[in-house]
């Protein structure tokens, strides 16, 4: 919920005045190319495309101002989702990380210095399907910038060395399809490139 586009395309009426966090767990990650199975669970499991920063040292009520202190390398991810299950969870009030954080949910790509990547504030990305642009976005557009949200989630949780902060994705989510090939770039340099099954 972090791209006013995206919110308007999932239909959000609300204005969020802080970031929405949810948590992933471990067995989330999905990394070195590997393929992405679609679980049994769903019919209808999403890509969201989404700029990836990684914490380089221990933080705890980081100040926004010293919020690029703390990390130094960012990527391109997928943060997949169960769509038929989340709006089914939702729908009854419940919650809906099992529809966001199951195994393989967050596809990583291969991370770059922030300095090779320019600036943070100003990252254009995209994926590609089958070698079609299906989603673009640029960090410009986000609601709450990254050193935002490494402020606001270090008030509740100690971030630690290796943690990853998805930073939201823009419009243009949809299904993904056994056969498809998903490439992630951040400008023209690609740094995720792996098939669904």
């Amino acid at each position: 919920m972090n791209y006013a586009s995206h919110n308007k395309e999932m239909r959000h009426t609300f204005e969020c005045s802080e970031p929405a966090v949810f948590m992933k767990c471990e067995s989330s990650l999905l990394k070195g190319g590997k393929p992405f199975f679609i679980p049994d669970f769903s019919s209808d499991v999403h890509y969201e495309t989404e700029i990836v920063i990684k914490i380089n040292k221990l933080g705890k009520n980081i100040a926004e101002r010293f919020a690029p202190r703390y990390y130094s390398e960012v990527t391109v991810g997928i943060d997949f989702t169960a769509r038929d299950l989340q709006k089914r969870l939702r729908s009854e009030g419940l919650p809906w990380e099992i529809s966001k954080a199951f195994d393989n949910s967050a596809a990583i790509g291969d991370f770059i210095p922030v300095g090779e990547a320019t600036d943070v504030r100003n990252l254009q990305f995209r994926l590609e399907i089958n070698g079609e642009k299906v989603q673009e976005g640029n960090t410009a557009d986000m609601i709450f910038p990254a050193d935002k949200i490494v402020a606001y989630v270090s008030r509740f949780f100690t971030l630690k060395m290796g943690d990853l902060i998805y930073t939201g994705t823009p419009e243009g989510v949809g299904p993904v399809h056994p056969g498809d090939h998903l490439r992630g770039y951040i400008g023209e340099q690609k740094l995720l490139d792996f098939n669904i099954r």
